[in-house]
């Protein structure tokens, strides 16, 4: 049940490495209100996962508490580091004229990306088909606008379109590689997705805070701040209802 739920929704993921397309059809205005729009709703899905299902769920199931919020600080300095990783590509466009290390920094990071995306996915499975399920919505929502972005680097970077889809969707398909050594490690190791949890939570939380709020903070028109309000309170009001409904 856990491989097939895992999987599932890992080749879900996966495919949303090819939402980059739509950009082709997008005028960029319109593009940068629907992208504003994921981005909100996404850090209120993320916030909603942690302080509703992850965090709750990782105390009750770890003894000391000292050891679940030590691990939460953990994730949010993996998922710091892997951001340090992923934006080498900007010194390396800084420096040189050449599109390769661009485009090949960009697919690095990603695949890296994706692969703790899958190890995420698969540690939620094995703790509960609920946690998995929001888990993976959460990733979701916030892999969308991150998709669409990479697309665009690697068409800007100098590849076809069609070269940029097939690298988007390598890159993606190391989630799979992350599901299942989680999985196998999991089945040796007692608790081993228990532990996983904390990691997660603190993961989105520097997903959602130091990287995705600052985005939203640029815009300062009215109108717009209230509708990206309204999006993160109806992120945080799905992760609900799903822990309601479920």
């Amino acid at each position: 049940m856990v491989w097939t739920y895992t999987l599932a929704s890992v080749a879900f993921v996966s495919l949303l490495s090819l939402v980059g397309v739509i950009t082709l059809a997008l005028r960029e205005a319109r593009l940068r209100r629907v992208l504003i729009f994921l981005v909100a709703f996404a850090v209120g899905a993320l916030l909603g996962d942690v302080f509703i299902h992850l965090l709750p769920e990782s105390f009750e199931k770890i003894d000391t508490n000292l050891i679940t919020a030590l691990l939460v600080i953990v994730g949010f300095l993996i998922f710091f580091v892997l951001e340090k990783f992923v934006r080498w590509r900007h010194l390396g466009s800084a420096q040189t004229s050449k599109i390769q290390p661009v485009v090949t920094m960009n697919i690095v990071g990603d695949a890296v990306h994706n692969l703790v995306d899958g190890m995420l996915i698969a540690a939620s499975f094995m703790v509960s088909v609920p946690i998995g399920i929001t888990t993976t919505i959460a990733i979701v929502l916030h892999e969308i606008p991150q998709e669409i972005g990479d697309f665009g680097i690697l068409v800007n970077g100098g590849l076809s379109i069609k070269r940029a889809l097939m690298f988007n969707l390598l890159a993606a398909l190391m989630a799979f590689a992350g599901a299942v050594v989680t999985i196998l490690i999991g089945e040796q190791v007692e608790n081993y997705a228990v532990y996983l949890l904390p990691i997660t939570a603190g993961g989105f939380i520097y997903i959602a805070g130091p990287d995705l709020i600052p985005e939203l903070q640029q815009e300062v028109k009215v109108s717009n701040s209230i509708w990206q309000f309204c999006a993160i309170l109806m992120g945080v009001v799905v992760m609900a209802l799903l822990t309601i409904l479920g």
